[in-house]
């Protein structure tokens, strides 16, 4: 069937729309944890005079104290124009990600097929399911600190999938023309979306260990000043991954079912389907670490970081050098 041109070219113009949108939202984002880095220094000098008057080491007239503070008022404006940033972002946000699946949406269109049939399509996939659920979590306002780790890897990832991965709307070969084609792959995307959110909330989760919040200490301490508290974090990367581990494991096994009825077997070893199982069992084992009495939750968090960096290796490395039965979904 052939391609229709305007629908791959709208396509084409709906991601770089989305790419700027999503762009302008990090700039707003960045703006908002600079901001509340501000804030939170202000209100803790507040919270630190308060306590040696209360002692009775300082009298609130004394003018080297009042004039290190921020007015109440200045304050509560202050938070009142983070506020708004905040709000800012997510509206483009949501912008962003209907824009995103518009060009999903005609890229499809304009093969006439799902858009799974090569590694830009398939970032294109995982970005944009990474993105709603990203959106959706961080609605709840003590999250949206979190906008700026959240968009820069996705950017980068798009960046790369935009440019260096990008191929032309056309027709999937013929190993990909069954009815499983959609299923097992938007599974294992669905998959790798939540995973991804999950490894990024465990990697901050070990930063907010490292320091703790009250007692950030140098540039780091800085940087993780804003974060939500560790255990929140923890929270966070436990409960996206109890969705990551069921979806991306169906999405294994409805690849191991597709491969018996396209090659006879259910497994035969390939680097992408192997590393795929090796991801599933790391994001399994963090959850039965994470449920198991006696293991420290920081232990647990590398097992999900290293169930990230598994599913990166998959993604670039198997994908794109390591020749096998999947390589009709790299750049060949």
């Amino acid at each position: 069937m052939p391609v229709n041109q305007t629908y791959a070219e709208f396509s084409d113009t709906a991601f770089v729309s989305a790419y700027i949108i999503y762009v302008l939202a990090l700039i707003l984002s960045l703006v908002y944890y600079v901001k509340q880095q501000g804030i939170i220094d202000a209100r803790r000098e507040r919270a630190r005079v308060d306590e040696l008057v209360a002692a009775g080491s300082v009298s609130t007239s004394d003018s080297d104290v009042s004039d290190g503070l921020v007015d109440e008022d200045d304050l509560s404006a202050r938070e009142d124009s983070a506020r708004k940033l905040a709000n800012m972002t997510q509206s483009l946000m949501w912008l962003g990600v209907l824009i995103h699946l518009t060009s999903v949406i005609m890229r499809a269109l304009s093969a006439s097929r799902f858009p799974f049939g090569n590694l830009y399509e398939y970032i294109l996939m995982v970005t944009l399911f990474a993105m709603i659920g990203a959106t959706i979590i961080l609605q709840r306002p003590q999250f949206r600190v979190m906008w700026p780790w959240i968009l820069t890897p996705m950017l980068a990832l798009l960046f790369y999938g935009g440019t260096e991965l990008y191929s032309d709307s056309a027709p999937v070969v013929p190993a990909l023309q069954s009815f499983w084609f959609p299923i097992h792959v938007s599974s294992v995307s669905i998959g790798a979306s939540i995973g991804i959110v999950s490894g990024i909330a465990s990697l901050l989760y070990l930063l907010r260990m490292w320091q703790p919040k009250g007692k950030e200490k140098g540039f780091f301490g800085a940087v993780a000043k804003p974060l939500p508290s560790a255990k929140t974090l923890d929270n966070l990367a436990y409960k996206t991954a109890i969705w990551t581990v069921p979806i991306f494991g169906l999405g294994v096994i409805l690849g191991a079912i597709w491969a018996e009825a396209a090659w006879g077997r259910f497994w035969g070893w390939d680097p992408k389907e192997t590393v795929s199982f090796i991801t599933w069992v790391l994001y399994a084992g963090y959850l039965h670490a994470r449920a198991t009495a006696g293991w420290r939750n920081t232990n647990a968090a590398w097992i999900n970081i290293l169930a990230l960096a598994t599913m990166i290796f998959n993604l670039f490395f198997i994908n794109i050098v390591v020749a096998g039965l999947h390589s009709y979904a790299g750049l060949n």
